[in-house]
Parts: C-alpha cells; structure tokens; sequence
C-alpha cells in the first residue's frame, strides 16, 4: 500500500467514529469538556458588561487584559517545566483549580477593579494548565485522528447552546449583575468537578513519565536556563517561527472579539443586556452543524485555502459588526454567523499545526516557549484594545479588521502548508 493510499485510508475516519473509538486520555479529555465548556460559555458573554457595571471602564479592562498577560507570560515560561516534573495529569489538576475555581469565587462576589484584578493574576496560570492539557490529550493520540479529536473539544465547549436560553432568561427578569454572580458560582462546582474527573479518568502519558524521570534530579533553575537551547531549537525552524507570528495575531483579533463585543452591542447598538446569551447560541448552533455535518468535506481540500478563507470571513464579520445600523438583530445575527464559520475553519487548524510544527520529546518547553512569545507580543494590545475602545468602541474592531487581512497574507505565503491537506483529513 502506497503513502498515498494509507493517508486515503486513515482519512475515512468520521468524526462520530472517532468520537466513539476514542481510548484513555483523549476520551477523558474530551468527554469530560462539557463540565468546563458549558459554565465559561454561559457566564462569558456577560464578562465585559459585568465588570462595566462594576465600575471598571473600557480603558481599565484593557489594563487589566495586559496585566493578565503579564502574568500568563510567566506561567507560559515555567508551564512546560512544571509539567515535565510533575507530570501532564497531576500538574493539570493542581494548576486547572489554581486558574479556574478560585476566580470562579472572587468573579462571584467581585466589588470593584481589585477584586477582577486579584482573579486576573489567579486566571492567568490557565498557561501551564493549557500546556499539561494539551499535552495529556495528544501525546497517547494517534496523529491521523488530531482533526477530530479538536474538533470534538470544540463540539463539547459549544454544548452549552443549549442551556444559553437559561441565562438569557434571568439576565432580563432578576438583573444581569445577580445573574452572573450566580452563573460565577455554578462555574465554580461544574468546573471542581470536571478536574477531579479528568484526575481519576486519566494516567500520565508515556511521554510524561519519561520527561518526569529525566528532570527529576535538574533544579528548575537550571531547567529555566536550558531555555536557551530551546529558544535557538524554535529560531532555527523557520516552521514554528512562523507559527509564533501567526498565532500573535490570531490571538490579537480573540482579545479583541472577546472582550469588547459586549460593550459595543450593548452600549452603542443599544442592544438589550439580555440579547448578550443569544449570539453565542446561534453561534454555537451553526459551529455544530458545520463541525458535525460538514467538517470532514473541509478536509477534503487543501489546508491552506481552508484556512485563509477562514481569516478571510473573520476580515468580513468585523466589517459587518462596524457597519451595523443600531437596534438590527437581524444585521448581528447575520455577523455571528459568519464569525461561527470562520471559526469552524480556523480554530482545529490551528491547534493542528501546534502538534505538527513541534518536536514530539520537546512538545511541553516548546509549547511553553510559544506561549510566552505569543503573549508577550500581545501584551500591549490588551492596553492599546482599552484605550481605542475609550475613544470609540467601534475602533478596536478596526485593528482586528487589520490583523486578520494580514494573517490571511500570511497563511496564503506560508508555503510549508502546502503539503497538509492529506494529514489534516
């Protein structure tokens, strides 16, 4: 059997099939989601207006974005340490309840700027959790399924569209502010939960008990200065080099989409609080489809194309958002739509090329060291984001009309994905 053949063959494999022959840590990373994807989905709409309703305005939300990163840089640069000698799974559950449950409570019973201030420093230790994570649901996978396998992370993360109505609901009957301190506080037990889960359904990976056993006797001093080797490893592989550029800016235009798409809608479009929980659901909805129904179509053609047509709708949503006549939900939803199918073409690709532009022995230090360049690159943006949103909120969604024409330029010149479309499939 030919190379060609084989990759025809693994790529016969269907998302529902591989959902149900999923085996040991993939199947309890991905089965386990919905108890984080569905509480985060649910409070997330209401994050920005929440804490506008606090007394923190666009230009200290955006202070706040960069002291996050800030702090993320730091856990990105110890995260791959810290997992290599604790291992994937226990530093996933130590790190994923330092990130998530204790923000949950201080977001719950937040009063002013410090209380979100004292929770963004907490939250931002989700990067070394981020890396065990990863690290715990690829490292015993099998490659031809990685697709799949993300695509079925995002599918449990969307879950929650059904439960959206919900929230919907008691943000316009008991107020927004009691709402999501409520929603904060469901967060804080389905998410305790899932961790203690993910612990008992898991073992560490083949390739963390190998790095636990060789790091064991290195102080983490001299692991931190080891860096080098992998820093000039990175510099030298003109691949994840340019991986590092795009996922700057990819990661620029979330900033900027998931933090000041509320106050936009809400402020300026006077679009009802309540109306916040209804994107994500159609949203959500339209991901499902095309991630169950059509995503194994998309990985019939070429990976680059797929991509860049995806950057290219994320171009088209933020023009429609600016260009939206006040009032017009009929204009928003056609918007969200369009954000949904970027996404479905983005976001598994991209998670992809982080698995196959990294050295497998390495993946825990290189996956930090990415980490910390790609934040350490967006941290001013966090402010800048703030500052642009202070003066006119329809100017951040400018600067990510901007990124992602230039990562559509950047994916259509990256002739090194010419070659992914079988391996993608």
């Amino acid at each position: 059997m030919t190379e060609q053949s084989t990759h025809k063959h693994r790529n016969t494999k269907g998302l529902f099939r591989t959902l149900f022959h999923l085996k040991g840590n993939p199947r309890a990373c991905v089965y386990t989601e919905p108890l984080w994807g569905i509480p985060y989905s649910l409070y997330a709409p209401f994050v920005t207006v929440y804490m506008y309703a606090m007394g923190v305005f666009d230009a200290q939300i955006g202070l706040l974005l960069s002291i996050g990163m800030i702090f993320q840089v730091i856990a990105a640069i110890v995260g791959g340490i810290v997992t290599d000698k604790l291992g994937r799974r226990l530093t996933t559950i130590i790190f994923d309840t330092i990130s998530w449950s204790i923000p949950a409570l201080l977001w719950a019973f937040a009063q002013n700027f410090w209380w979100f201030f004292a929770a963004v420093i907490f939250n931002s230790a989700w990067q070394i959790t981020n890396n065990s994570w990863n690290c715990l649901l690829v490292e015993d996978c099998d490659e031809s399924l990685l697709v799949n396998v993300y695509t079925w992370v995002h599918i449990a993360g969307l879950i929650a569209v059904f439960f959206a109505p919900i929230s919907a609901f008691f943000v316009e009957h008991y107020t927004m502010v009691k709402t999501v301190r409520v929603l904060y506080l469901i967060t804080f037990v389905s998410m305790t939960l899932k961790f203690i889960i993910l612990y008992r359904w898991t073992s560490e990976t083949e390739m963390g008990i190998q790095r636990k056993r060789e790091t064991a006797s290195i102080p983490m001093k001299r692991m931190l200065l080891d860096y080098r080797h992998v820093l000039t490893q990175i510099m030298k592989t003109p691949h994840t080099l340019y991986l590092i550029a795009f996922l700057v800016f990819f990661n620029i235009g979330s900033l900027v989409t998931t933090n000041f798409f509320g106050l936009y809608i809400t402020k300026n479009l006077d679009i009802p609080e309540h109306f916040l929980a209804v994107f994500p659901m159609i949203r959500a909805a339209i991901i499902l489809v095309f991630m169950l129904f059509l995503q194994d179509r998309f990985n019939r053609y070429s990976f680059k194309i797929m991509m860049a047509l995806g950057l290219f709708l994320y171009f088209l949503a933020n023009l429609l958002l600016i260009a939206a006549p006040e009032e017009n939900l009929i204009y928003l939803f056609i918007y969200a739509a369009v954000e949904a199918i970027a996404f479905t073409l983005v976001n598994p690709r991209r998670d992809s090329m982080l698995v196959w532009f990294v050295d497998k022995e390495e993946r825990a230090r290189v996956n930090g060291v990415i980490y910390v360049l790609m934040i350490g690159f967006s941290i001013p943006f966090g402010w800048i984001s703030g500052l642009l949103s202070s003066w006119n909120r329809v100017l951040p969604f400018i600067l990510n009309m901007a990124v992602y024409l230039f990562c559509v330029i950047m994916i259509l010149r990256s002739g090194f994905l010419n070659d992914q479309r079988d391996e993608v499939q």
